[in-house]
């Protein structure tokens, strides 16, 4: 992976305001329902937020089991989503391979889940993991409907992602973990699940992302590299062309 290891130097990641603007545009559309559902931000159903320096929060979206996922998961999915979160990048940065288990930790209204079947093959398999029981129907139809056989939906604690040790090759976690509270023991039990040269790899909006979630929720790179970390995985800042996003990928030590 390319990358700027935890035990380096790390170098900002430099992004064009140019392209910026160019996709802010095409993103304008997603702005308010994003803001509106910076709790559940991207459609994901929210855990709660870490207290401490992160603040803490509760999510509307997990408070009402996203009842609205009928209405918002179109817009969240439209392809203009596609220029700015770059689907395949991300998942080319997960560098899974055919036959991996892949967990798609805050699967919401399961944007990834085509992406992520793809790149496991027939003999692999997507764990699509959420919260809320709605969330988890949406994702079982959207499987059937799209013809992906090898996704398994399955409703998790929001302090217990209830995997079993050794069971995951990938860990993906996308707009949510500045949504879990306690992160760094979430992260603790995360990474037991980890098999033999697992990742885990978290994105989520920059600081000064025009989208996403309000600034005093949002974390720093730095924060996530800390709290992953404190948990006892050894990460990489990755380098990528995200206009609104950074990556963090974390291993077992």
């Amino acid at each position: 992976m390319r990358s700027h290891s935890s035990g380096s130097n790390m170098s900002p990641i430099v992004r064009s305001p140019h392209r910026r603007g160019r996709l802010a545009s095409q993103a304008i559309s997603l702005l308010a329902l994003l803001t509106a559902l910076s709790c559940g931000c991207n459609g994901r159903s929210s855990q709660r937020a870490e207290g401490g320096a992160a603040g803490s929060e509760r999510s509307a979206g997990a408070e009402r089991g996203l009842p609205e996922v009928e209405v918002y998961a179109h817009r969240l999915d439209e392809p203009s989503r596609d220029a700015w979160q770059k689907p395949g990048e991300v998942v080319a940065l997960l560098d899974c391979r055919p036959g991996d288990t892949v967990v798609d930790l805050g699967s919401g209204t399961g944007y990834f889940l085509g992406f992520l079947s793809r790149a496991v093959g027939t003999e692999g398999r997507v764990l699509a993991l959420d919260i809320t029981p709605r969330t988890v129907e949406w994702t079982e139809d959207r499987a059937q409907k799209e013809g992906l056989s090898n996704i398994e939906a399955r409703r998790i604690l929001p302090d217990d992602p209830g995997l079993a040790p050794r069971s995951a090759d990938r860990i993906l976690v996308v707009d949510t973990w500045h949504h879990i509270e306690g992160r760094v023991a979430y992260a603790t039990k995360l990474a037991p699940a980890l098999r033999r040269r697992g990742v885990l790899m978290v994105v989520d909006f920059t600081m000064d992302s025009p989208i996403g979630p309000p600034a005093a929720k949002r974390l720093t790179v730095d924060t996530v590299v800390e709290e992953l970390e404190a948990a006892g995985l050894k990460t990489e800042v990755l380098e990528e062309s995200l206009p609104y996003q950074y990556v963090v990928a974390a291993r077992a030590r």
